[in-house]
């Protein structure tokens, strides 16, 4: 019997399952590396056992630790959650041999799928239809493009497109360090690369008495950098196409059967639109949009694989699904700058309308969220940028995407940049709304677009001048002396007041005057309501807007129902100290340098590598601004740097136009794979 369960991992999945645990009376224990020490998955825990270091090869991919760590805790029982060892067939034989009971599927069933390549052979002997497997050292370009991919994992590390031959190299040495990165293990291989498709995945759960359940499918097309985005069920594929579900369930419970599976797993495929399907992989694990089933079916996963683990029975069949849910990723990223992470400060984090968080059985239609962060957590650049999960169940499609988009846009992020605006958009998107999905959702209409700010610039010069409104009201509230009287009062009047600030539409100079006729400024038809340090409320056009303001350190975090802006305050003198050499190449995030493709002296090409970056375990590649002379080169290999750091200067040179490939001055062909 399972009495004490150790979660083999950190943020949201361990608190995920901390919750099915307690419910079920489970005594539970965290690890956690040395940037985790205050992440709520920690203190929430009944116990915490400490991994020195920061790094994943030194905290949570040591087997050795964290085997350790459940004996030192008293723990019967070791759930690796999601990535890092949860799909590694020693860590699995290492908890058995140490006494402990793995929730998880057989080490047999794991190694059977854990390398991908090994997988697809055993999956075509099934009858069940894959993509043919290529050695990258027998690639030709008749062969392109080829997507290369990890064997030892998933969730896009280790994931490479490749349209040209002259790159295949430098991609695969790209490929092979995230996964070693992410999963201990370098080993990739190649497959014919579809531009577009639908990433459909079916839920499977068995017992060790022989049944096997197929809990409905859900579609996750709407992928960035090949990592799921939004995820649902049911798949508006599966829903158009005639008998799609069943062909899918078939195949799912003959890959389930081939590796003897227990305990909670996913069959992923990759559909075109007529319902032609290829098997992709077999993730032997719980899936990070398990939710969604949770959601339509009423069902516990975690719960279910604690029983299974238990030697219980599962039911003959599985309930029917209801409704449909919507998962979308929020993460601490900036999407118009090639995906960029972010770190920094969580100042504040609120999501409206939740009526669950973890939760998972019969819920009534709202908003579930799950998420491993709170207000004031660190987000840093060691581990995955995925800040929460949230997800809306409703009776329809429609209503679920609505009933999320809303909860989204009306959420309150502080102190890092998200994808918040970019899924709202997506939500709200014509295409989506039809079910017009693939998994080049993003290529087809335009991120620039999608990515766009929720507020527009007339929602931006409004949310300005609430913020300056609201920043003289504070300093009132904390003036020494006269604090009844306006900010900028005078006998006679000279000059409007004003204030500076940065949106992300660019310098705003706000002027605005309070006197006996109310509020004057450069908007038109804008009128004054009600002024406090923390809520404007003013009339535009007649029409009444309330705008929440708060400051943290030098932001403005203005939030209202036309979308949140952040303002920041323009330096009012250039510190010499951040002057930086014309053709610097700056950190676009901290990060650890992998590899320096050039040395000092080298000529470049506009776009070719200078070195790679890794940072929320991705590689991050850093490509020459133009043609010229590497003249600086001060980082090399194994160094951390911080934002903004310089890492080398290249001395723009006259090039012959003839001499320059036109491939190299497209950023796609090196390293920004397409989705």
């Amino acid at each position: 019997m399972i009495t004490s369960v150790l979660v083999a991992n950190r943020g949201e999945i361990a608190r995920r399952v901390f919750r099915t645990c307690r419910e079920l009376g489970l005594s539970t224990v965290a690890v956690y590396a040395d940037a985790d020490a205050e992440s709520p998955h920690v203190r929430e825990a009944d116990a915490a056992v400490r991994l020195p270091g920061i790094a994943p090869a030194d905290t949570y991919l040591r087997a050795d630790l964290l085997v350790a760590a459940a004996i030192r805790a008293g723990a019967d029982a070791i759930h690796p959650g999601y990535g890092f060892l949860s799909e590694n067939p020693a860590f699995a034989r290492a908890v058995q041999d140490a006494g402990l009971s793995w929730i998880g599927p057989p080490v047999e069933a794991i190694a059977a799928m854990g390398s991908k390549v090994a997988a697809k052979a055993l999956m075509s002997a099934a009858g069940v239809p894959v993509l043919a497997e290529l050695a990258p050292d027998s690639i030709t370009e008749a062969d392109l493009p080829v997507l290369i991919k990890a064997s030892a994992g998933g969730g896009g590390r280790g994931m490479r497109a490749v349209h040209r031959l002259a790159d295949l190299p430098r991609e695969l040495d790209a490929a092979r360090a995230e996964a070693a990165s992410a999963f201990g293990d370098p080993t990739v291989f190649c497959e014919p690369y579809l531009p577009t498709g639908r990433h459909i995945e079916v839920q499977v759960l068995a017992d060790e008495h022989g049944t096997i359940w197929t809990i409905g499918e859900r579609e996750c097309s709407i992928q960035r950098r090949h990592q799921k985005v939004v995820e649902e069920a049911p798949s508006p594929l599966a829903e158009r196409v005639s008998g799609l579900r069943a062909q899918l369930f078939d195949a799912a419970r003959a890959a389930t059967e081939a590796i003897a599976y227990t305990g909670a797993g996913t069959v992923e495929f990759l559909a075109d639109e007529h319902g032609r399907f290829y098997f992709l992989e077999m993730n032997t694990r719980l899936q990070v949009e398990h939710p969604v089933t949770e959601c339509t079916t009423g069902l516990d996963l975690v719960a279910l694989q604690l029983a299974v683990a238990d030697g219980h029975r599962l039911g003959a069949e599985p309930p029917a699904t209801r409704g449909h849910a919507i998962e979308v990723r929020l993460y601490a990223e900036d999407a118009q700058a090639g995906w960029r992470p972010q770190s920094g400060t969580l100042n504040r984090f609120a999501v409206p309308g939740v009526s669950a968080e973890f939760a998972a059985g019969t819920r009534p239609a709202g908003i579930r969220l799950d998420s491993g962060v709170q207000d004031g957590t660190a987000v840093g650049v060691h581990y995955d940028p995925m800040l929460a999960k949230v997800i809306s169940w409703a009776p329809d499609r429609g209503q679920a995407a609505r009933a999320l988009s809303h909860a989204l846009a009306r959420s309150t992020i502080h102190g890092v940049r998200t994808n918040r605006d970019l899924l709202v958009n997506v939500l709200r998107h014509k295409a989506f709304l039809d079910g017009d999905t693939d998994t080049a959702f993003f290529e087809r209409h335009g991120l620039a677009q999608l990515a766009a700010p929720l507020a527009g610039e007339r929602a931006e010069a409004l949310s300005a001048l609430a913020a300056a409104l609201a920043l003289d009201a504070a300093a009132r509230e904390n003036a020494p002396v006269l604090r009844t009287v306006p900010t900028g009062w005078r006998n006679v009047v000279s000059r409007p007041q004003w204030r500076d600030l940065d949106g992300p539409h660019g310098a705003h100079h706000v002027t605005y005057r309070l006197g006996r006729d109310g509020l004057t400024c450069e908007l038109e038809a804008v009128g004054l309501l009600s002024v406090a340090a923390d809520e404007v409320v003013l009339t535009d056009a007649g029409v009444r807007r309330a705008f929440a303001v708060r400051t943290a350190g030098a932001q403005v975090y203005v939030d209202s129902a036309l979308g949140a802006v952040t303002f920041g305050a323009p330096a009012r003198f250039t510190d010499p100290a951040a002057q930086v050499a014309a053709g610097s190449l700056l950190a676009p995030m901290p990060g650890t340098v992998t590899r320096v493709a050039v040395t000092t002296g080298d000529t470049v090409r506009a776009g070719e590598p200078i070195l790679w970056l890794e940072a929320m375990k991705m590689q991050h590649q850093i490509n020459a601004p133009a043609d010229g002379t590497v003249t600086e080169l001060p980082v090399q290999q194994g160094q951390q740097v911080d934002v903004g750091a310089v890492l080398a200067v290249v001395d723009p040179a006259d090039v012959d136009a003839a001499d320059v490939d036109p491939a190299d001055q497209d950023p796609a062909s090196h390293g920004q794979e397409p989705v």
